[in-house]
């Protein structure tokens, strides 16, 4: 009988990773049972509300939520949809089906993540018909590749894969029909932060040499070297979750200047506090409306400590430059 594998500290740091899927995944559900926005789908992967979240958290994810959207959007729109995305860390993100249901979908839409989290997101796939119906609406045979590391349909596809094994990753995309020669969008939410710079560089090297014509679209931390931006690493640290990508989010320049040493041709980057102020101001009132507000120097700060950075490479000249906000 083999012997059991001791647990490392590597070990520990994945498993706080794999947590923050759950903690955002619930804040999200929140927020929408709140009114925030509208996402039909939320609830097949969450299905308790949960404990009442506060509301400059929930403003926050607004404008995350919103942000990533009007950007995924923009990306669909410049290609016609004649494109593909790949999720990187997709936890149990649902949009896909909000294209779906918004008739925008790519020709492919890729999602990748830890097995663990995979093999539970397949588990709702298979015991929850309004998640598969889409899949299979979308689907030219009868079956679907399913099994417990993995689901394959004609338009969606999810992968169990570590981002920090990229050969690995690599084979399974192309095992699973990925196309680089199509206009590809790669989106992250909170997930290079995890990865050492040199892994994360590693990563974003590859995307930029093997799809010519790609748009990257990075959520995370900014501005983590001041007292505040000190005082949320120490809160994740006490949760054994290391930022491991942390000095390269220093600033909002050394956000863009990872994308530039790594190949890609042009970057913008901005901080969420202005990515709110940009967003359509009838949909912020409204959101605005929904919760009373008492300490809004907290919003600020938090929203000054996120930020969406995008970075293009146009081998086709679509116009990928001139999308933003």
């Amino acid at each position: 009988m083999a012997s059991k594998q001791p647990f490392t500290d590597s070990d520990t740091a994945d498993e706080a990773v794999r947590a923050t899927c759950d903690d955002a995944s619930t804040c999200k559900r929140f927020a929408t049972s709140k009114g925030y926005w509208t996402d039909l789908y939320a609830q097949y992967f969450v299905r308790q509300i949960g404990e009442r979240k506060a509301p400059e958290i929930n403003r926050g994810y607004y404008g995350r939520v919103r942000g990533m959207n009007l950007l995924i959007d923009a990306f669909l729109k410049k290609t016609q949809c004649d494109c593909q995305v790949v999720n990187l860390g997709a936890g149990l993100d649902t949009t896909f089906w909000r294209l779906k249901v918004e008739k925008i979908m790519p020709k492919k839409f890729f999602e990748v993540d830890f097995q663990m989290i995979v093999s539970s997101k397949v588990r709702h796939h298979r015991t929850k018909p309004p998640l598969s119906k889409p899949l299979i609406e979308t689907h030219s045979t009868d079956s679907l590749l399913l099994d417990g590391h993995s689901l394959d349909s004609d338009r969606y596809c999810i992968i169990g894969a570590d981002l920090r094994d990229l050969p690995a990753l690599e084979e399974k995309l192309k095992k699973f029909q990925i196309n680089p020669e199509l206009p590809t969008l790669f989106l992250s939410e909170c997930v290079l932060v995890y990865m050492t710079p040199e892994k994360s560089s590693k990563l974003l090297n590859w995307v930029a040499d093997t799809f010519p014509t790609a748009m990257f679209i990075n959520y995370e931390q900014v501005n983590m070297n001041d007292r505040f931006g000190q005082i949320m690493i120490e809160n994740l640290q006490r949760r054994q979750c290391n930022l491991a990508g942390v000095d390269v989010c220093q600033s909002l320049d050394s956000q863009k200047e990872r994308f530039l040493s790594a190949g890609w041709e042009s970057v913008n980057a901005l901080d969420m506090m202005t990515v709110y102020s940009m967003l359509p101001w009838e949909d912020v009132a409204r959101i605005e409306r929904l919760e009373f507000l008492d300490e809004k120097e907290l919003l600020h700060q938090l929203l000054q400590h996120y930020c969406i950075c995008w970075a293009v490479k146009d081998k086709l000249s679509l116009g990928l430059s001139q999308i933003g906000f």
